[in-house]
């Protein structure tokens, strides 16, 4: 009989371990052998106590199998403890016996054996085990394709100890087919069953194969003990060639390595007419926000990512892809009187998103009975301007005064001047436009309403009010704000307009390239603005930046769209224009007009703004004629000294103290001292000895306080 490896290899360690046994105690008490040895025992324990408390059978086989180890360690610590080899020898005769023991029993090589299967092939003449018999399965009229599957099944070992209870193939499927397994032994769960096992015996890839828990059905059992297993190789085969749009979204979209992982598509819908296709798609688990990747996306789509024609759209658990032909925010969107005219609460369509709905703002606010304000920003050459003229105009149409103030003077706003109230072009109109604006508040706080004889607050489109709404312009107000000479008094007019005006019908609608506090914006007025108005960013110079600014202008930012300077689509491939030497194309879209509203619930929204065309008349965006102040407020103005040509230069005392009769130069009377002299309620008064002391915020105010100090 041919002696199996492993039986002559674990003889052998017993052999060779044996002298150890009995030689390694007595000549070193403290060897590292013996510790290893008495180690191998106390795992050799563990195994016992393990074998022993399990409910498994086959517990003695295992205790047989840990034994070796725990005699072993037992004869070295009998060794240690004896002296010399002990009487007659016990240490070697000990370590005989063990040897002897193992080399019959060999618990090692024979109980380790599953179902005691035979350790080597027995010659010809020794008869051949008998094989264990599969479970009996009793005859339950399975139909031909469950009986050829059950052979295929039992020919391959019956894998995870399963039986199968039914085959179902899939309509219209060669090869597919969906099979009920259950385990053999009642009572047993399902264990150790993986896709390969399956496929095996099937002739399929593992990847074809998809595991499935039953539920329990009325009739029929389920469970761990049941198990569902879908082989689907034709299916597989189309699907990786030929996906649908459900498909192709599970397996590249949302999936765990997707652009949007654990979404779910809705469905796919196109729309010729605006050459669009939409993929509406929902999160799994609707507790859960969207992460969505979009440049991915594009990729798992097959659609291009660099275009600027795809845009997503997230609301709450679900969100929309909109994929288009073509750049929708490139195209023109021509303002008209219909558009611009105010709703009964204040509102007027002032662009359109890329989904093609219009936007609205307002010119007064409906909900909290109050005006509006206005916060415009952007780069030059953006579509500011453009956008304050179908503002102006929106605010013209409900009968609201308006006054433009800028820093320098181009010809758009000198256009818009012919249609409003009051317009100029340098910081000192834009202070004195302020200040008058300020001292309106005081004005209209006395004026009484003609119904009961008392005054008010103002509300918006009270027939009653007996004055307008005044919307105050301030372009590049950041530019403004930091004039050498009258950048303070803008700065803090434009901020006290802003806290006070809402009451007296005063909105005010700064613009400029910042919303930040180092510009000119103090914490308090653009948390006003922020919250009495729909802020509008246009591109601020890069996406990075436009994004900056818009989260600026919100209280809970969410994911603000991105503004490129140019719109550009791709064109072939960049690797092989490299490759070639050639140039990229240059077919770049101004994205000029294109801006990111905040809306009133925080959320921003990408937009294309009206275009209000300069070169032609603007007459029909505009009310017949301009709308101006009663003429009580323009009395009371005129009283204090702020009612006048504003493009006139600096009074005396007008902004700053007289000079003293000993004071020399006339570069002091322009420091900046108190307030507006004698004249006007928009006027600061004196502190002290009528100058404040001077705040050094330019070259110019450091070099004449150095001349002050040297008498030069």
């Amino acid at each position: 009989m041919t002696t199996p490896r492993s039986v002559a290899l674990e003889r052998l360690a017993y052999t060779l371990a044996a002298p150890v046994l009995a030689v390694a105690p007595n000549l070193y008490s403290d060897s590292p052998v013996n510790q290893v040895v008495q180690l191998a025992g106390a795992a050799g324990i563990g195994g016992w106590l393990l074998a022993a408390k399990s409910d498994e059978i086959g517990a003695g086989r295992k205790i047989l199998r840990w034994s070796p180890l725990v005699l072993a360690a037992a004869i070295d610590i009998a060794a240690g403890h004896t002296t010399g080899f002990g009487p007659y020898g016990m240490d070697g005769l000990l370590a005989a016996a063990w040897a002897a023991a193992g080399y019959l029993v060999m618990p090692f090589s024979r109980h380790t054996r599953r179902r005691h299967r035979p350790a080597a092939a027995a010659p010809q003449l020794a008869p051949a085990e008998a094989p264990e018999p599969s479970p009996v399965v009793p005859d339950d009229g399975a139909d031909p394709l469950t009986r050829d599957a059950r052979l295929l099944w039992e020919q391959a070992g019956m894998p995870g100890r399963t039986h199968i209870v039914k085959a179902t193939r899939h309509p219209g499927q060669q090869h597919d087919m969906t099979i009920l397994l259950r385990a053999s032994e009642t009572g047993r769960p399902i264990t150790g069953l993986t896709e390969a096992a399956v496929a095996a015996p099937f002739g399929v890839h593992s990847r074809d194969i998809v595991l499935a828990e039953v539920a329990i059905q009325p009739g029929r059992q389920g469970g761990p003990g049941w198990m569902e297993a879908r082989i689907t190789p034709d299916a597989n085969a189309r699907r990786r060639t030929k996906p649908t749009a459900q498909e192709r979204w599970t397996d590249r979209v949302g999936g765990p390595r997707g652009g949007a992982p654990g979404s779910e598509l809705v469905h796919k819908t196109r729309d010729d007419e605006r050459g669009v296709t939409f993929y509406r798609a929902k999160m799994a688990d609707s507790t859960e926000t969207p992460r969505i990747d979009l440049p991915k996306v594009c990729r798992a789509l097959g659609l291009p990512e660099d275009d600027s024609c795809v845009f997503v759209l997230i609301d709450g658990s679900e969100f929309l892809i909109s994929a288009f032909d073509e750049p929708p925010l490139s195209q023109i969107f021509c303002a008209t009187r219909e558009l611009l005219t105010p709703d009964a609460k204040g509102m007027y369509v002032c662009g359109f998103t890329t989904t093609g709905q219009p936007v609205k703002t307002m010119v007064y606010q409906h909900d909290k009975n109050a005006p509006a304000h206005g916060l415009t920003l952007g780069v030059s050459r953006s579509g500011k301007t453009q956008f304050f003229a179908i503002h102006m105009a929106a605010q013209s149409l409900d009968g609201q005064v308006v006054w433009l103030g800028t820093v320098r003077k181009d010809e758009k706003t000198t256009v818009l001047g012919r249609y409003i109230d009051r317009q100029g072009s340098n910081a000192l109109w834009m202070a004195r436009s302020l200040r008058a604006a300020k001292a309106l508040c005081e004005i209209r706080a006395d004026m009484p309403w003609p119904h009961d004889g008392q005054p008010h607050d103002y509300k918006p489109g009270d027939p009653r009010c007996p004055y307008r709404q005044l919307n105050v312009y301030g372009d590049e107000f950041m530019t403004a704000a930091q004039d050498a000479d009258f950048g303070e008094f803008i700065q803090k007019d434009g901020e006290d307009l802003t806290v006070t005006g809402l009451k007296y019908g005063i909105g005010f609608n700064p613009a400029g390239q910042s919303p930040f506090a180092h510009n000119g914006f103090s914490t308090e007025m653009k948390d006003n603005l922020r919250q009495n108005s729909r802020p509008v960013i246009f591109n601020m110079g890069s996406p990075s930046a436009t994004r900056k600014a818009a989260e600026g202008t919100m209280e809970n930012p969410f994911d603000v769209p991105t503004i490129p300077a140019r719109y550009s689509r791709s064109e072939g491939s960049a690797i092989e224009r490299a490759m070639r030497g050639e140039a990229d194309p240059e077919n770049g879209v101004s994205t000029g007009g294109v801006a990111v509203i905040v809306l009133d619930n925080g959320r921003a929204v990408l937009m294309r703004s009206l275009y209000a065309d300069f070169d032609t008349d603007l007459s029909e965006l505009f009310p017949g004629e301009a709308n101006r102040l009663t003429d009580h407020e323009i009395s009371e103005l005129t009283k204090r000294g702020l009612w006048f040509d504003w493009n006139e230069p600096v009074r005396p005392g007008e902004f700053w103290p007289e000079p003293d009769e000993d004071d020399e130069g006339e570069g002091l009377s322009r420091r900046r001292g108190g307030g507006g002299g004698s004249k006007g309620g928009g006027g600061r008064g004196s502190k002290g000895d009528g100058r404040r002391s001077e705040q050094v915020t330019s070259p110019r105010q450091a070099l004449e306080a150095i001349k002050r100090l040297t008498d030069a």
